[in-house]
């Protein structure tokens, strides 16, 4: 078994991902850890409980930062729905998290498995590098970090730059990008790219006809026409199973060692990932970054895991 700690700011397309890591066989997910960014904490950390109630696990979900380290927090609800799952009416309200801070949670689980644990960011960075603040030497005790940020190769979807989990909490990215973790980010050009769904290709999934397979297609619902009418795609992308599934995976995807700055200004200069292409900084590498992925093998792990 391989032991994962999961961070997320549970919307759709995080609901997605953590179907898909709590149905794999052989990992473990030792913890999941909320934080506010596609929606407020509260909101994020019922999708997390919800996705966990409806997959049959008892994976303890812990409550984070409700608002970025330095910043007021700024929502996706625009893109994923008010409820953060599609705006469907699930029965998004009443479940406990467990008890103590996901700061905490990250620290005592990372700790207990040093060496021997895999952590999966999909949302701002702020538990993250709230733990390393706390506890530096966390960074080298992470066997590796996956993070579903920023962009590798392109445009934005925040601003012409800007990928939103980066854009959210930048100075929280930059604790974490510049902590010496071992660390792969899996940019939105990879979703975008490779895992994108028209209409034809989502109603496969859902026809598989479980439970699970009706839930991850049709809580892409507000997200679908957002991805349509403002991110010019054919339907829903799905940036959060990418990444999980190359942490799952890592064949999945090809990489390369680059040098990835964070910009912490305002405006067009706000949550930037540099990637240094062409080394002209002559810095070190301390980030592999995803450049391209293979589309059928992720949908068939995405299959396999609501089957």
């Amino acid at each position: 078994m391989r032991n994962f700690i999961i961070d997320t700011d549970t919307a759709s397309d995080d609901a997605v991902a953590l179907v898909m890591a709590l149905r794999q066989p052989d990992i473990d997910v030792k913890a999941i850890t909320v934080v506010a960014g596609n929606v407020p904490l509260d909101m994020g950390l019922q999708n997390a409980l919800y996705t966990v109630e409806l997959c049959g696990a008892d994976t303890p979900v812990y409550a984070g930062c409700a608002k970025p380290l330095l910043r007021e927090l700024e929502t996706a609800q625009d893109v994923h729905g008010r409820d953060g799952l599609g705006d469907i009416g699930l029965h998004l309200r009443g479940r406990a998290p467990a008890d103590g801070h996901a700061a905490d949670a990250l620290r005592d689980v990372i700790r207990a498995h040093a060496g021997d644990i895999t952590l999966v960011t999909l949302g701002p960075l702020t538990n993250v590098a709230l733990a390393l603040l706390r506890e530096p030497e966390l960074a080298r005790r992470v066997s590796h970090c996956w993070i579903m940020g920023g962009i590798g190769s392109g445009h934005g979807n925040v601003t012409p730059t800007a990928e939103f989990n980066i854009w959210v909490d930048p100075e929280a990215a930059k604790i974490v990008y510049e902590s010496g973790m071992k660390m792969t980010m899996v940019g939105w050009d990879i979703s975008w790219k490779h895992a994108t769904f028209d209409a034809e290709q989502a109603a496969e999934i859902r026809q598989i006809g479980t439970p699970l397979a009706e839930f991850v297609i049709d809580i892409q619902a507000t997200l679908t026409e957002f991805s349509m009418t403002e991110n010019a795609l054919p339907g829903f992308d799905l940036p959060d199973p990418i990444t999980m599934a190359a942490a799952i995976d890592p064949s999945i995807a090809e990489y390369k060692d680059y040098r990835v700055d964070v910009t912490t200004g305002e405006g067009l200069a706000r949550g930037i990932t540099v990637v240094d292409v062409l080394g002209v900084s002559k810095r070190a590498p301390q980030m592999r970054v995803a450049t391209s992925a293979d589309r059928s093998a992720f949908v068939e792990m995405l299959k396999a895991s609501v089957a």
